[in-house]
């Protein structure tokens, strides 16, 4: 999934630049990759959509180090599994890898991605919210039912997130899962995740009767990419390897901030828009224009 700034498990957001070796070895992803009409208004009626091949197997192989090595340097989460809260048990979690990493800021401002983002949400330019890893154990708990965009304090509904694997998964490792066609109705629950938003968006979709959508199979370097307000969860994951996703979460340019409604919009005020004015444009120093 991709998750939520506003998290109840430790988070890291790293500040340090480390060069681990030259960026200009690594795959550029400058080249741009059409989407078909069809997947594009896929997304926009459901919500969601999967695209293949996003990356090829080299491109993977050549940062899926990178990032795996990032986040376990970044990655403060000491608990065992068991010790660990709903939220905990769901997944590893280490934001903003790309401040602390030149190899992983190659990756996660790359063009190619912010191309694919702009032309879901049909906007000439994009900018960056956050990234994050999101690493599910071997008998990693589920992902409850959400709404990422809960969490953040923005005045449009034009966002996005790039949800790809580093390796290859199926269903039980924890598959990203879709209520499809939930995100026309903005913010349906002022909560938090939680076991308690977990039975009332359970409830919430049951009673909708949202279809639900999953993929079997995912390649390393697939995606899924859904909107801010789209409810969606994940499966623990049953298999005895880990769940390597790297998210990206993009905002249309010209998205401005709102007055925090809760504690963790505070959050996200501070920690993403650096506290910039209500009524500014989100265009923080953490906010770059990626396209």
């Amino acid at each position: 999934m991709a998750g939520n700034s506003g998290a109840l498990s430790e988070l890291n957001t790293p500040n340090l630049l480390v060069m681990t070796a030259s960026p200009n070895k690594l795959p550029a992803l400058l080249e741009e990759k059409q989407l078909a009409a069809s997947r594009i208004q896929e997304f926009r009626n459901l919500g969601h959509t999967l695209t293949r091949g996003v990356l090829s197997p080299a491109e993977v192989a050549a940062y899926r180090p990178v990032i795996e090595a990032a986040a376990e340097r970044y990655n403060t989460e000491a608990r065992p599994l068991a010790t660990r809260d709903t939220y905990g048990k769901a997944f590893l979690q280490i934001m903003n890898l790309w401040q602390a990493d030149e190899q992983v800021r190659r990756f996660v401002l790359a063009r190619r991605f912010a191309r694919m983002a702009a032309d879901l949400l049909g906007v000439e330019n994009v900018r960056l919210y956050h990234d994050q890893a999101l690493f599910k154990e071997p008998g990693g708990g589920p992902t409850p039912w959400h709404q990422d965009q809960y969490y953040w304090p923005l005045d449009t509904a034009n966002t996005v997130t790039m949800w790809m694997p580093l390796v290859d998964i199926d269903a039980d490792m924890g598959m990203l899962t879709f209520a499809s066609g939930s995100h026309r109705q903005g913010a349906v629950f002022d909560y938090e995740i939680s076991d308690t938003s977990a039975a009332e968006f359970e409830r919430h979709v049951r009673e909708k009767k949202y279809p639900i959508a999953r993929a079997t199979s995912m390649q390393a370097g697939d995606a899924t990419w859904h909107y801010g307000f789209t409810i969606h969860q994940a499966p623990g994951n049953q298999s005895d390897q880990m769940r390597e996703v790297m998210t990206i979460i993009y905002i249309a340019d010209g998205a401005r901030i709102v007055a925090p409604a809760h504690k963790w919009q505070l959050n996200d005020h501070s920690k993403w828009l650096m506290n910039l004015p209500v009524g500014a444009p989100a265009a923080s120093e953490l906010n770059p224009l990626v396209l």
